[in-house]
């Protein structure tokens, strides 16, 4: 036998019912100190800094992002 259950919800709302914590001010801070970064100029130095933190995998992983922003950034990607 075979059951399927569909649930028509929003995100929202399935968070609060899997009992997860709002993270939307955290989310807006971060946005905010991340935007503010970018107007004052990025260093290259944070950049490398920033994205060895995104890649705890060594190599594998920042070939990972590599791949990633490069299939971000070709024409009609």
């Amino acid at each position: 036998m075979k059951v399927t259950i569909e649930v028509d919800c929003s995100p929202e709302e399935a968070r609060r019912v899997m009992g997860l914590p709002d993270l939307t001010p955290l989310h807006d801070q971060y946005v905010a100190m991340m935007q503010e970064t970018m107007q004052n100029g990025v260093r290259p130095e944070l950049l490398e800094s920033m994205v060895k933190n995104w890649t705890p995998m060594g190599e594998a992983g920042a070939a990972f992002w590599r791949r990633l922003f490069d299939a971000g950034t070709k024409p009609g990607g």
